[in-house]
């Protein structure tokens, strides 16, 4: 087999850590290779840690017909996967002393006077990235007015929203997550992109991520469910909160390593509030959303939590499409090992068998 894999994909990060995880680096190869071959998507990127090693390999083309394979540092833009970055952002304040989880955030959101609530329950902060505040997933347009503007959220926001109580349910919300960017960026007097440099991406050192629309080459080109090009457009900071982050496999590999670093002190309290299970499934009426890439059984900060099953150990997760890309981030806490992995087609087949094989992958690389 090793030959096989030797013939038909290049090592794109081998650092003398890497190197010497010789499993590591079969497992990951012969994973990615397979899916690709099975998914057929035009190309992939997928990439693993474990023990403070890390292997990145890339397939296909990061565009139809440049014959560019995808490396560590192609840039991908990982849509929902932002939001554990939101979540961290949060966890980062209310570790400085700046916010409780627990507060409402109607006062900081700047927006509109008050955000809707029922039976006399506010939207706090806990309720905005655990999914739990009852707000729609998108907006509904506004005649008259453009999306995602100011003027947009407010008249969303204004009456009664809510699809039920917060705090009773889940139900997926990117509205929740935008607004909870609002909200921090009033908490920090700053505005959230700002506050997100500062706070995570300068400390971890994820140097290509960030919400810039990225130039050149090396991007990745998503493609819709007919394999037609999409145009992601110009970012809009309306939106950073829920998607619109872009980042790099390279990137991806630290986040994993900072988010592995169980008893690492820089970072320790916003890492152990971003992880800890806030939201439990159990009681919880309705939950919608959730299970595309395994089955949710608690909310960590915008993390997905799934509890041990058969030989896969406990994994935090999250899972991000946008633009004709999907991709998703898994680690097991307890074990060392994550894997981030990345496809550029809309193919929601593919996409939820790319959770499920990374998810095997993990139970491979960490069994219990």
């Amino acid at each position: 087999m090793k030959p096989f894999i030797a013939a038909s994909v290049a090592l794109l990060v081998a650092t003398p850590t890497s190197a010497e995880d010789a499993i590591l680096n079969e497992a990951v190869a012969f994973t990615g290779q397979i899916f690709h071959l099975d998914s057929g998507v035009p190309g992939l990127v997928i990439a693993a840690v474990r023990d403070g090693k890390s292997a990145v390999f890339g397939f296909g083309e990061v565009s139809k017909g440049s014959g560019r394979e995808p490396d560590g540092d192609t840039q991908i833009g990982v849509g929902s996967i932002s939001k554990t970055f939101t979540g961290l952002a949060l966890a980062h304040t209310v570790a400085a002393g700046n916010a409780a989880l627990t507060d409402p955030a109607g006062p900081h959101v700047g927006i509109i006077e008050a955000l809707p609530e029922r039976e006399g329950r506010e939207i706090r902060l806990i309720d905005l990235v655990t999914h739990a505040s009852g707000l729609p997933r998108e907006l509904v347009p506004v005649a008259g007015v453009a999306r995602y503007s100011d003027e947009s959220f407010a008249a969303n926001l204004a009456g009664d929203p809510l699809l039920f109580t917060p705090q009773t349910g889940i139900f997926y919300s990117n509205v929740a997550f935008d607004v909870l960017a609002m909200a921090l960026s009033g908490l920090s007097g700053t505005s959230y992109s700002d506050l997100l440099q500062e706070t995570v991406l300068d400390p971890i050192g994820l140097e290509a991520t960030g919400f810039p629309r990225p130039r050149g080459d090396n991007v990745m080109t998503g493609y819709d469910w007919n394999g037609v090009e999409m145009d992601p457009g110009e970012p809009t900071p309306n939106r950073f909160g829920a998607s619109s982050l872009h980042t790099t496999a390279n990137d991806m590999v630290k986040y994993l390593h900072w988010n592995l670093d169980r008893f690492g002190q820089v970072g320790a309290e916003a890492r152990a509030l971003s992880h800890a299970a806030w939201l439990i499934r159990d009681g919880l009426d309705p939950v919608s959303g959730m299970d595309e890439s395994g089955h949710m059984d608690a909310m960590g900060l915008g993390w997905v939590i799934m509890m041990p099953d058969g030989d896969r150990p406990l994994v935090i997760q999250k899972a991000g499409g946008t633009d004709g890309v999907f991709s998703y981030i898994a680690f097991a806490p307890s074990r060392g090992v994550g894997v981030f992995i990345a496809i550029n087609q809309f193919d929601f087949s593919a996409a939820t068998a790319m959770a499920r094989v990374a998810n095997r992958l993990i139970a491979t690389l960490a069994p219990r």
